[in-house]
């Protein structure tokens, strides 16, 4: 299923938008997983906030919080301040459908093209420990109850392109070469057998 994605500052959220966003977040983390905390922090004012619609219905969303502004750290791949992704939700008649992919894959790009080439760390529920490795995300460290629902630090790593060096194997050019050699005086004798 293909939705469409916008990415909002808190500012560029309307009134009716972020209705929806708190709506959507209360209902999956607060009543679907049977969890009072408090939802809303201070976190949102400077966050960038995803919003996967599906004909103009919030179906989708996460929010996007900027190196800056995280407080999360990775123990693995320490690199200073890094962009975290969280609060990623698919409301339950559109799971299955892939919106969660396309919304991780476009929060991913966005980092990666705002904030240039650094890891991003996410605070994982464990049971959601195959989709997010699924997309590169490497679990760091044990798993802990956060609002009593067990989580684990995840990370996505930069991966650095490794140049590989073709070793130029003098034997070998030099078979190629003696065998176009010889395919060449081999034209050359057939053309002028023919031409005799």
């Amino acid at each position: 299923m293909t939705c469409e994605i916008s990415i909002k500052t808190f500012d560029e959220l309307t009134s009716v938008d972020l209705y929806h966003i708190l709506k959507a977040r209360s209902q999956v983390f607060v009543v679907e997983q049977n969890c009072p905390y408090q939802d809303m922090d201070e976190v949102d004012f400077d966050c960038l906030h995803l919003v996967a619609h599906q004909n103009e219905q919030l179906i989708g969303y996460c929010r996007i919080i900027p190196p800056v502004f995280n407080t999360k750290k990775s123990a693995v791949t320490p690199s200073g301040p890094i962009p975290s992704i969280g609060r990623v939700l698919v409301l339950a008649a559109h799971r299955g459908d892939g919106v969660a992919r396309q919304m991780m894959l476009e929060a991913i790009k966005y980092c990666r093209k705002k904030y240039g080439k650094k890891p991003i760390i996410i605070s994982a529920q464990t049971y959601l420990l195959n989709f997010y490795q699924s997309l590169g995300f490497i679990p760091e460290g044990e798993h802990y109850l956060e609002d009593g629902i067990e989580h684990v630090v995840m990370v996505l790593p930069i991966i650095k392109k490794v140049k590989v060096k073709r070793e130029s194997s003098g034997t070998t050019s030099s078979i190629l070469s003696f065998l176009l050699l010889i395919l060449a005086v081999l034209f050359i004798i057939g053309l002028l057998y023919l031409m005799v």
